[in-house]
């Protein structure tokens, strides 16, 4: 109740006298309570999605008057990962808001999956290919990832020219849901390479290994979208060129049809867009080719 009433951005009690009326309205309780427990009833589990669909269904009206009269506004609340969103799509969604000023934006930072039903967002940018066939994705491109790091490091611990080579350096490892990446998988001529990294540093934060990185504290892996910035400005150093690390594809995910609305759609493209602005400069630079990008 209380998380409910934080996302609702009211007080705990105002919810809780909320349910409460329409409980006395319906003549039923909704939720079992006990000193220490509370739960939804009978009459509660078989109410909500009733409603859910009934809000659906205004939701869907009001939208499609809008569509009607090309209204772009709203509220999005979007889920973005760490790196990514603190240093490319938090300027993105800023110009997005200037083009749209009908826009307002709850932005929630995590590299974890995303639980719509629990989570206060409606839609998620996120890293890899949907595996949920129950949500709706829209690919926004392929992200190749690089290996990098900073000239210096590489100065004072030798260049490799192999992935076997890096066994003798310091892996900066990424870690999801208690799972330590530290096996790194390369492709060269169509033959599979499997590496598995030393590490002294290992962050569940990917904005913490790119720092890492730019600091000349070991070896990353990561999408060159995040080292975007770092590699454009030779702040580090894309290597081991020959041998492509395999890549990941970034998508734009919602829970159902009803919350793909025009504003959506709109910032699908406006992503796109800018991804592909990013693609161009690190082409151009030679970090990438165009082979190893698409969209």
């Amino acid at each position: 109740m209380t998380a409910a009433a934080e996302s609702l951005d009211m007080r705990t009690a105002t919810a809780s006298a909320a349910i409460k009326r329409v409980e006395r309205a319906l003549g039923v309780e909704l939720f079992i309570r006990t000193t220490r427990h509370l739960r939804l009833s009978i009459a509660g589990e078989k109410y909500i999605p009733n409603c859910e669909q009934a809000l659906q269904m205004l939701n869907l009206a009001k939208q499609s008057v809008k569509d009607d009269l090309d209204v772009i506004d709203g509220e999005l609340r979007i889920s973005v990962p760490s790196d990514l969103g603190r240093n490319l799509i938090l300027p993105w969604l800023d110009e997005f808001m200037q083009t749209h000023t009908g826009i307002s934006v709850k932005l929630h930072i995590s590299d974890s999956n995303i639980d719509f039903y629990r989570d206060p967002v409606d839609i998620a940018l996120r890293y890899g290919t949907p595996n949920d066939v129950n949500l709706y994705g829209f690919k926004i491109c392929k992200v190749p990832r690089v290996i990098c790091a900073t000239t210096e490091y590489l100065e004072n611990n030798g260049l490799p020219t192999h992935p076997n080579d890096l066994a003798n350096h310091n892996g900066l490892l990424y870690q999801l849901h208690d799972i330590i990446h530290d096996v790194w998988e390369f492709t060269h001529q169509e033959k599979l390479m499997k590496v598995k990294m030393p590490s002294n540093r290992a962050s569940n934060d990917a904005e913490l290994v790119r720092r890492w990185c730019v600091n000349g504290k070991g070896i990353a892996t990561k999408s060159s979208l995040d080292m975007s910035h770092d590699l454009l400005n030779d702040n580090i150093v894309s290597i081991l060129k020959d041998f492509a690390p395999k890549p990941t594809e970034l998508w734009l995910i919602c829970p159902s049809r009803q919350t793909i609305t025009s504003a959506v759609r709109l910032l699908r493209e406006h992503l796109k867009i800018k991804c592909r602005d990013i693609f161009t400069q690190l082409i151009n630079k030679g970090v990438l080719t165009q082979a190893n990008v698409s969209y």
